[in-house]
């Protein structure tokens, strides 16, 4: 039964983050979960840690964050593209959200690129620290896609811990990065989400991952997801020439310090890990 609860879970975040300006009532997500409108909201929550439309609404906003700093498109269209028809809604949203209107986040200095900032200040914006990491196993899902929906499979690993009552045996939260995305198409790219575990034998649906230790720069970023992409290139630009480092031929990775359902975007922290020689 619980496998059941779990496959129902994951078809609804599937449907979530492929449907942004759809329907997302509870009564059409309890349809695409094949439950009652009344049972599916408490199975749901008792999984999650959210209602459905306190997850519904954090995707939309997330979505309509990420496409202010990575797009071109207008507010209106990015309103429109994740299910708000009414900008004035949208706005207020937003604003609750992240703490600005989204013309004040598109405009604010924080989110241009970092490239600006580097060449004005000729030094990180963030702090980075030189850190002897352990060695990690990961418990993780495989992701396939712009790096900026990874959120997708983060939902769907915390959907199979709770059904699995594997919470107890995981520990930080890490996203691992395998590609470069100058380098290779958004829809190509490779990562996992997931979190350190000492699992002895990997559950089914899930991977297991292996991080060497070993030095490493680690950057803490504080603020919403959606300026990460920044932040790494503050790490590269800046903080890599002049520390005199040179980076390992390994993949980067992330780890999150806090829960974006419980903190608000602008208190989020990550330290963002980059494997050193």
């Amino acid at each position: 039964m619980a496998q059941s609860y779990e496959d129902r879970i994951l078809r609804v975040l599937t449907y979530i983050y492929d449907n942004p300006a759809g329907d997302l009532s509870l009564e059409a997500l309890a349809d695409v979960a094949a439950m009652s409108r009344f049972h599916w909201h408490r199975v749901f929550r008792a999984l999650t840690g959210e209602t459905c439309a306190q997850m519904v609404r954090r995707i939309r906003l997330h979505r309509a964050a990420m496409a202010l700093v990575q797009s071109d498109q207008t507010i209106e269209q990015i309103s429109c593209s994740v299910g708000y028809p009414n900008m004035r809604s949208f706005s207020r949203a937003f604003a609750e959200t992240y703490g600005a209107t989204p013309g004040a986040f598109r405009k604010s200095g924080r989110y241009l690129p970092l490239e600006q900032h580097v060449l004005k200040k000729g030094r990180p914006m963030y702090p980075v620290e030189i850190r002897n990491e352990p060695a990690r196993t990961l418990a993780a899902v495989a992701h396939k896609g712009p790096y900026g929906e990874i959120g997708r499979s983060f939902q769907k690993f915390a959907a199979i811990c709770a059904s699995r009552d594997l919470w107890p045996q995981m520990r930080e939260a890490i996203g691992v990065y395998l590609d470069i995305p100058d380098e290779v198409p958004d829809s190509e790219l490779r990562s996992f989400a997931g979190a350190s575990t000492d699992l002895a034998q990997m559950p089914e649906g899930l991977e297991a991952v292996e991080l060497p230790a070993g030095r490493m720069a680690v950057m803490t970023y504080k603020g919403p997801y959606s300026g990460i992409h920044g932040a790494y290139g503050d790490l590269f630009g800046s903080w890599l020439p002049q520390a005199g480092e040179e980076p390992a031929d390994q993949p980067c990775f992330e780890i999150y310090l806090n829960d974006p359902q419980v903190v608000a975007p602008e208190e989020l922290l990550t330290e963002i890990c980059l494997p050193l020689k």
